[in-house]
């Protein structure tokens, strides 16, 4: 049973900060680290894995500090995101090569189990520089695991992998959360997360925005103000009704858009509403569309909640 804690954490490069007083912990299961590109995510998990240090704060794993504690790097298992490898090498070489680095006592058999576990036995003897991009996913996967770690670290470990091979990659997450080792991974997909962790945490430009199960961080984007924009046969009188009801915060008319812009707080009542107000009123409706469903917007709101 081994638990990651990050404690007031900040990373800085030069005058720009890429992590900014996070503070978590990372416990046995499956932990999914969610937020847009750039957040911070990356940066975090190279922290985690001892690969950076922190600029203030600590990084611990069961109250050891990883940056340059050999013996805890022993412990972790690293999937990076980035694409590059040693392409020269076959998929063996560079897992044998890990697995030696590691100093285990049979190299050859745990580089062996480590490709037969990612379904790459087949592929081994072939240069990485050949792979496709799921491929080297599984390649790097499998160099993470030849030492058996109790932690496993991946950063976008999906990113180009086919359907096969994501469900395959699921499956071994599950079994590596079931046996109590620590596994986080990160991803800018909601539904991705959602099908694997039972813990989620919330990173957006670099701050901890959010943490808890799925249902608690689907729940704080459910119910976030919305934001539409409707045309109709006649907006003003629309606007009208609408503002009577408690479903909406607020309306706007916008004379270049030729629309209102609505802000709705309870995303179920408006849905409801929005129809029956317009055919009671005879009113047409023409574009309903949501505003703001980036992924970006959903992630800023929960910083600013």
């Amino acid at each position: 049973m081994a638990t990651i804690t990050i404690d007031t954490v900040s990373r800085w490069f030069g005058n720009v900060v890429a992590v900014n007083d996070v503070t978590m912990a990372i416990g046995p299961g499956i932990t999914g680290l969610l937020g847009p590109n750039g957040a911070g995510k990356s940066t975090l998990i190279h922290m985690m894995s001892g690969f950076l240090a922190p600029s203030s704060g600590s990084v611990a794993l069961d109250g050891t500090p990883i940056w340059r504690n050999q013996q805890v790097y022993r412990q972790i298992g690293l999937v990076p995101e980035r694409e590059s490898m040693y392409d020269h090498l076959t998929g063996w070489e560079f897992v044998l090569a890990n697995a030696e680095l590691h100093g285990l006592a049979h190299p050859g058999a745990a580089a062996r189990r480590a490709l037969d576990l990612v379904e790459m036995a087949e592929a081994k003897d072939r240069r990485t520089g050949t792979y496709s991009k799921g491929m080297k996913q599984r390649v790097k996967m499998a160099s993470a695991l030849v030492h058996d770690p109790s932690v496993l670290l991946l950063d976008e470990p999906f990113n180009g992998m086919d359907p096969r091979q994501r469900l395959h990659l699921m499956d071994l997450l599950r079994r590596f959360g079931a046996d109590g080792r620590t596994v986080l991974f990160s991803s800018h997909i909601l539904e991705e997360v959602e099908q694997l962790a039972r813990h989620i945490e919330v990173v957006v430009a670099g701050r901890h925005a959010a943490s808890g199960d799925f249902r608690r961080i689907r729940r704080l984007m459910t119910d976030r103000p919305h934001r539409y924009l409707v045309r109709s046969s006649d907006d003003r009188r629309l606007a009208a009704a609408l503002i009577a009801d408690g479903s909406t915060a607020g309306i706007e008319v916008d004379g270049r858009e030729r629309a209102l812009r609505v802000q709705a707080v309870n995303f179920q009542g408006f849905t409801t509403l929005l129809p029956r107000v317009a055919r009671e009123a005879g009113i047409r409706l023409y574009t309903v569309s949501p505003a703001d469903e980036s992924l970006e917007s959903v992630f800023s709101y929960l910083v600013s909640a």
